[in-house]
């Protein structure tokens, strides 16, 4: 889920060549009463990554490599730019996920003999200890597994506006201002319902996303046009979003009697979206442009970096354990190549591809509880009110707890854009 990078590429516009990321779509022009262009976007994405548990053995904490995990999704993003001013445009991205698919199977040399999802000595998420330490049969889920989601995403809405534009004034560079906002409008996901196939779960998380960006670009010559942007995204919870609580469960909580109890409202309990910042470097490089003929072939080498902040939200384990899970901070970093092709003026196609690495984070990290008493500790033997629900003491305590290791994500991306 997310939590993941995202890759936005802007459509060809009929008035002028330039960067993707500074592009708008312009209306009361001189020569272009009217800017509009729709995109259709494909875009195929695969993520990977090692599922690893910390664990005492042999006297002594390790981690443990335990699954291989993978999702693979294929989408399609509708987006529609509209100029309702000079350098003024109204943006709107309707997405829809065909298919949302996870699965998770052992690790080379890990099996149902030495696993310790398999000997989980705690039995229960409160924690009850099995006879003999160590060799447990608790079974924490079943291994190999899968989910399937999928259906309408979150509409974006938005506007973009270029303060400066290098065509017009070139002793400046092109800079953009935008601010997009993402509506909760997708079906809830409900990590506690199992899903196939033929009954796909939701992928809405219900929370209100509001993403403030600015980019600027400089034409340094007839081919090399270098760019920077950053972005920062808000979230806020909508009166939909989903709790653990909402399906409290000892099968998946330590203390599920303490939903709803001082200090432990929905708000407390619930998804708590994490903070997204980050940003994007490169250059356009165009190999061949005639802007009489509307022709142009160019190449976009881009870098970025973005940073997600600790949260609880839906992650790569949130399907096994059927809840919410508290996530650590992370950052991830890649690279992106695409190919821009114009051959007529009304049509356009891009062909993205971009390769990322995930740092590690741990994906099971709920905090034990809050201290309700005012004496300085949480005390978890004489205040039981005072531990978290969603604590499970088998996985979230330090030498239990799951985190992702070696996580790489691929895309690759085909947008059609018709230029009006």
């Amino acid at each position: 889920m997310k939590r993941l990078a995202a890759v936005v590429v802007l459509a060809l516009a009929t008035s002028s060549f330039g960067a993707e990321l500074t592009r708008v779509a312009s209306s009361f022009e001189e020569k272009d009463p009217f800017g509009l262009f729709l995109d259709f976007n494909y875009l195929f994405q695969k993520d990977r990554g090692t599922l690893v548990r910390e664990w005492y053995q042999l006297g002594e904490l390790q981690d443990v490599t335990e699954l291989r995990y993978e999702k693979l999704q294929h989408s399609l993003g509708i987006d529609v730019h509209v100029g309702i001013y000079k350098d003024l445009e109204l943006h709107i991205g309707v997405p829809i996920v065909f298919a949302q698919d996870r699965e998770w199977f052992f690790a080379g040399g890990t099996n149902e003999t030495n696993t310790t999802i398999w000997r989980n000595c705690a039995l229960d998420p409160l924690g009850t200890q099995c006879a003999n330490p160590g060799a447990g049969d608790g079974r924490l889920f079943e291994v190999p597994a899968k989910s399937y989601r999928g259906g309408l995403g979150d509409f974006t809405f938005g506007l973009a506006w270029n303060v400066f534009v290098q065509k017009k004034d070139p002793s400046k560079p092109t800079w953009t201002l935008r601010f997009d906002y993402t509506a909760p409008t997708a079906a809830l996901l409900n990590p506690s319902i199992a899903t196939s196939t033929s009954m796909r779960g939701g992928i809405g998380d219900k929370v209100h996303k509001y993403t403030w960006s600015t980019a600027v670009s400089k034409k340094l010559n007839q081919y090399v046009e270098p760019y920077l942007q950053v972005f920062y995204t808000l979230p806020w919870k909508g009166p939909g979003f989903y709790s653990n609580c909402d399906d409290a469960s000892a099968a998946r909580q330590g203390h599920p009697e303490n939903c709803g109890k001082e200090g432990w409202t929905r708000d407390d309990t619930g998804i708590r979206p994490a903070h997204v910042g980050g940003s994007s470097f490169g250059a356009e490089i165009t190999a061949f442009a005639r802007e009489d003929r509307h022709q142009r072939v160019a190449f976009d080498f881009r870098g970025y970096f973005n940073y997600t902040s600790e949260g609880r939200y839906y992650n790569e384990m949130s399907d096994l354990f059927g809840k919410l899970l508290y996530t650590s901070d992370y950052g991830t970093a890649g690279g992106q190549f695409t190919f821009i092709g114009q051959a007529a003026e009304f049509v356009s196609l891009k062909v993205m591809t971009s390769f990322g690495y995930a740092t590690e984070r741990f994906l099971t990290n709920e905090n034990i509880g809050k201290d309700l008493t005012g004496n300085g500790v949480v005390d978890v033997s004489t205040a039981p009110y005072e531990i978290n629900p969603n604590y499970d003491f088998r996985v979230d305590r330090v030498g239990r707890r799951f985190r992702i290791e070696q996580n790489y994500l691929w895309r690759v991306q085909a947008t059609a854009t018709f230029n009006f």
